[in-house]
């Protein structure tokens, strides 16, 4: 299976005229050391853009389930084109363990509750900003806590930091239901969509435009549609209901899913893109992936035969990356290859963080 194509109104996700060069990849990953290696290990592409990060480069938010690789991947880009770029990661750090593995590999550390207006003005200066901090799970349950993260924490940072080059993290949820046939939503689509999370990442991305257009400050605001790695993700998930024997619904039959990787190293090289008013990319691997062909082949990659409950609806969460492809490149992580790391690690019992993505929900209530 490959990457399918962008469909969007005539829209393809073109090459850039510096074609990414894949890196090499192993047949298989074994370990959670392995894991992070191939997560981290930077282009050339990248390794040639970092020389343009400024110091130190501030990574809000770097606690969570892509900031740790992000930071250890803008430190082995920095050290690989000899870039002596202070990098400092920005969390709450609960788990000591972390902060103490990040400042172990060259990366410093700040434990920062972002909520707090004067903990943000005490962070240092900065010419260049990653957020990714944001709040999905559990809204259901405390939704002014949703808000609050998805919409203090920005303002206090945007406030903050005026004069820097920012990446603001966003969500494919801010977009409604598209029909399948359609392709996925453009960056210009409406957004309109369901649930008190989705409302509140729309209420992010006005605040952050807000800020930008009162102080001139350049931003990119990623919408990200469902990152992947082997621990956690939707084909994580989709690979332990094939293994477990359990009915996969397919009411919800199509996603968009992209490599960690891959996606943290646009993250990176966005900031080249940063623009006042903000420029808003899909963040995602080009084309609509259907549950049902996903878990077929998952379940013919583990030796089991998939359970399927439910019809396919005729519209789901899709969004159309090819503004991105365009300008950052296609992503470089082949889609079977995903494919067969996943089985072979959910298969021999390898580390799960048990957070599903919950992607079959369609009412918006997470």
């Amino acid at each position: 299976m490959v990457w399918p194509a962008a469909r969007s109104a005539g829209r393809r996700c073109l090459k850039p005229p510096n074609r990414i060069m894949p890196i090499p990849l192993p047949e298989a990953i074994e370990t959670e050391a392995q894991l992070e290696d191939v997560l981290t290990r930077p282009s050339p592409e990248l390794s040639g853009f970092i020389r343009q990060a400024r110091s130190p480069l501030l990574i809000l938010g770097a606690g969570g389930k892509m900031g740790p690789t992000l930071a250890l991947l803008a430190r082995r880009a920095a050290d690989t084109a000899g870039h002596a770029l202070r990098i400092v990661a920005v969390s709450r750090f609960t788990d000591e363990s972390l902060r103490g593995k990040l400042e172990s590999r060259g990366i410093e550390t700040i434990a920062c509750d972002l909520l707090e207006r004067e903990a943000v003005a005490a962070l240092p200066e900065a010419p260049d900003v990653l957020n990714l901090v944001g709040r999905k799970f559990g809204s259901g349950r405390n939704p002014a806590l949703t808000w609050a993260v998805n919409t203090i924490v920005p303002s206090h940072v945007a406030a903050r930091f005026p004069r820097a080059r920012i990446v603001a993290l966003s969500t494919g949820n801010v977009y409604p239901l598209t029909p399948v046939d359609r392709g996925g939503a453009p960056e210009t689509h409406p957004l309109t969509p369901l649930g008190e999370y989705a409302n509140a990442a729309v209420a992010r991305e006005r605040l952050v435009e807000y800020h930008s257009g009162r102080n001139r400050t350049p931003v990119v605001l990623l919408r990200l549609t469902y990152a992947v790695e082997l621990r956690y993700g939707v084909l994580h998930d989709l690979a332990r209901k094939v293994w477990a024997n359990e009915p996969v619904d397919v009411t919800n039959g199509w996603f968009n899913c992209i490599w960690q990787g891959d996606a943290n190293e646009r993250i990176l090289r966005a900031l080249s893109l940063a623009a006042c008013p903000p420029l808003a990319l899909n963040l995602t691997a080009p084309g609509a992936l259907s549950v049902r062909k996903v878990a077929a082949r998952l379940g013919e990659l583990m030796g089991r035969t998939p359970q399927f409950t439910g019809t396919e609806a005729l519209d789901a969460l899709l969004t159309d990356p090819a503004e991105a492809c365009a300008r950052l490149g296609p992503p470089a992580t082949p889609l079977d290859t995903l494919l067969r790391w996943t089985a072979r690690w959910v298969a021999s019992g390898g580390v799960s963080w048990n957070k599903p993505t919950r992607f079959e929900v369609r009412n918006g209530v997470f």
